[in-house]
């Protein structure tokens, strides 16, 4: 047996807001939501927004988002006023020649968040 992800939470100063965020700009598949409660389904991982008062925000989870290609996800989110703050960039080459790309950028409340991709050559 072996263990596999199964849900993310992070943390959101607004629900609503970033619930509107992960579904209409990110794309993200919405499951269902309660009231400070969204759930979105990232290809079989949920990911659970809960909304918490305060410096909770500050509460830091990288998210690495994998995608089939990395430079038109990249230019599909640029195009929904995503902002990039590292360009696609490649991270490893595994010794199979298979390489690890990856670009960085940020959600509405300014939190880290990542496109990944694996590019056999």
């Amino acid at each position: 047996s072996y263990i596999l992800l199964g849900q993310v939470a992070r943390t959101v100063r607004s629900t609503e807001v970033s619930r509107a965020w992960y579904r209409d700009v990110l794309g993200l598949p919405e499951l269902y939501a309660f009231p400070g409660l969204a759930f979105f389904d990232l290809g079989g991982v949920r990911l659970m927004l809960t909304e918490e008062d305060g410096s909770a925000a500050s509460t830091q989870s990288l998210l690495y988002l994998r995608v089939p290609d990395l430079h038109s996800a990249k230019d599909a989110l640029e195009a929904r006023g995503v902002r990039f703050t590292h360009a696609p960039h490649m991270i490893h080459r595994h010794e199979d020649g298979t390489e690890e790309w990856m670009a960085f950028f940020e959600d509405d409340e300014g939190r880290p968040l990542a496109l990944m991709s694996q590019v056999r050559s």
